[in-house]
């Protein structure tokens, strides 16, 4: 294992950087534009990584290299010393071939993976737990009495439904035998005649009966010896799962974080006060806790900071090679809400988004519907924290519409074509045009790089992030149906301009297509979510065809692209 110079870990600049402004405040982490000092930062330990022989990390970048691809998350923060000098801090998430500690880059904030430490400890107990519970599940005795319980339940199984039709069918000779005789004998005959049939149901429903308790009995001598089996291996699983989670709970009690006030908490602590009550696994491994932390603890002056992906991507993410990404939701923002507390930090760009106040663009209106040409950077419901959408603006300007008036939605970047319906009725009629897919939608869109095809189809499910929300994951398992056509219109400037036809309306579908290596893998210019910003997202919404609810007149609602 490699061992950490902790002295050395503050890098300054090789280049100059008196020319670069600093940033007067702090970047939110989960949405940002890298700062020049970060970007430049991020080139030199770039350099490092693409220049470290040392490592054997598969990365997926080096053709015929052995070992398992995983790409990884790496982080820079610039600093200030105590000096003032400027410098930086280099972070990766994880571990890195195998191993927390490398020269160049922050310890963990907790190392579990210390020889003598208690997670070692536990892990070996485990692991003891583990060994006797394959032992006890591969002993051939064992398997013996599985294989001949198995076959006794199928035996029993066929026995005991030739039994039941035998009763079935004995019932129904008994009801035929029965017609037949009270056309043919006297009463006091007949009266006998039903005895005899009531015996033999008896018999035959105790024949039933027997059978059933005697497979029961036999199965169940079998299970008295499979006991001896069965209850260490279910003692072996509790304790397994006390011991997993005491030691769990110690690990979490161990990650204790610092702010610039000097104030700890640990994950415990953190994650007390959220929704999630527990911490999901990984919690405080990502690279931007393990920088501050390290900053703190030294004295260093957190300026700005920025991560970025190396390597290939993961199947079911969308990664590109040194793009910088924010911060992760689920794990990363309780952690960072405490360790930032104080601290002078940009605001979370989301919760003000900078749109025109303007008056609504009204495409089309009759009297049961209208047609919105939605601005950019706009909710077409209210979000959780931002309550100005376009379903709040019509409410405000026309009071007097009922129901969910939003028929379909867009994305907040997303500018185009809205439908909205006047009243709960008419909301119904063209929601079920949505659900059963004959409206027709047309995007345009200008993504990142050339196509070389010029048309085709686009398959992949899609399901939320759910360690970072809204982020879309393509997921085989879980994922709900996707899919896209789409149509290249022209190509220049290093850049496709496409048509995009979704068959279905996923949350993020064509950003996710777009960008994804199974799909085109060209983001959409400007998404600041599976590619890079830029001063707008280029996805518009511009042609809407749906059937009238009233006339059932095919419209079809046009609004070119403003790029």
């Amino acid at each position: 294992m490699h061992k950490t110079n902790e002295a050395s870990l503050f890098i300054p600049f090789n280049s100059s950087v008196e020319a670069i402004d600093l940033p007067k405040r702090f970047n939110f982490p989960f949405n940002y534009t890298p700062h020049p000092i970060c970007i430049l930062a991020a080139d030199e330990l770039q350099y490092h990584i693409e220049n470290e022989a040392a490592w054997n990390h598969n990365f997926g970048l080096k053709n015929g290299q052995e070992g398992i691809i995983i790409g990884k998350m790496f982080g820079v923060l610039v600093v200030k010393n105590k000096e003032g000098k400027l410098g930086y801090l280099a972070g990766f998430s994880g571990k890195l071939d195998g191993v927390n500690h490398h020269p160049k880059f922050v310890p963990p904030v907790f190392d579990i993976l210390k020889n003598d430490g208690f997670f070692r400890i536990g892990e070996a107990k485990v692991n003891k737990v583990n060994a006797r519970l394959e032992e006890i599940e591969h002993d051939s005795d064992y398997l013996a009495l599985l294989e001949l319980k198995k076959k006794e339940q199928i035996l029993s199984n066929e026995l005991i439904a030739d039994q039941k039709l035998r009763v079935k069918r004995g019932k129904n000779d008994r009801k035929a035998r029965r017609v037949e005789a009270k056309s043919q004998l006297n009463d006091h005959d007949f009266s006998l005649f039903l005895e005899e049939l009531g015996k033999e149901s008896i018999e035959e429903h105790y024949a039933y009966k027997d059978l059933i308790n005697y497979w029961k009995h036999r199965i169940g001598l079998i299970d008295e010896k499979l006991a001896h089996f069965t209850n260490e291996i279910e003692a072996l699983k509790e304790e397994r799962k006390i011991r997993s989670a005491s030691i769990q709970q110690e690990i979490f009690a161990h990650y204790t974080f610092l702010n610039q006030a000097g104030e700890t908490k640990d994950l415990n602590q953190i994650f007390n006060s959220t929704k999630e009550i527990y911490p999901p696994a990984g919690a405080g491994e990502c690279a931007a806790p393990k920088l501050l932390q390290y900053a703190f603890q030294h004295g260093l002056t957190p300026i700005s900071m920025a991560e970025f992906w190396w390597g290939e991507s993961p199947a079911s993410e969308i990664r590109k090679h040194k793009q910088f990404y924010p911060a992760c939701r689920s794990k990363c923002e309780p952690i960072l809400g405490h360790m930032l507390e104080g601290m002078d930090m940009d605001e979370n760009p989301r919760l003000h988004p900078q749109f025109v106040k303007a008056e609504l663009d009204i495409i089309f209106e009759d009297d049961y519907l209208m047609v919105i040409n939605k601005p950019g950077e706009i909710l077409s419901v209210p979000g959780v924290n931002i309550s100005d959408s376009i379903y709040t603006r019509v409410k405000e300007n026309y009071p007097e519409f009922t129901g969910p008036l939003v028929v379909h939605r867009l994305d907040q970047s997303t500018t185009g074509l809205l439908l909205i319906a006047k009243t709960k009725e008419i909301y119904k009629i063209l929601q079920r045009q949505f659900i059963n897919r004959t409206v027709k939608k047309q995007y345009v869109a200008i993504l990142e790089g050339v196509l070389f095809s010029d048309e085709g189809s686009i398959n992949l499910p899609l399901r939320v992030d759910l360690d970072n929300r809204p982020r879309q994951l393509v997921c085989y398992e879980h994922g709900k149906t996707a899919y896209t056509n789409w149509k290249v219109v022209d190509r220049s400037n290093n850049r496709t301009r496409i048509h995009f036809y979704p068959v279905t309306g996923r949350t993020h579908q064509l950003r996710v297509h777009a960008a994804h290596p199974s799909g085109l893998n060209s983001p959409i210019v400007g998404d600041d979510l599976y590619g890079n910003s830029a001063e707008r997202l280029f996805l518009h919404a511009e042609i809407l065809e749906f059937k009238h609810p009233v006339s059932q007149e095919v419209m079809q609602i046009k609004a070119p692209a403003p790029f």
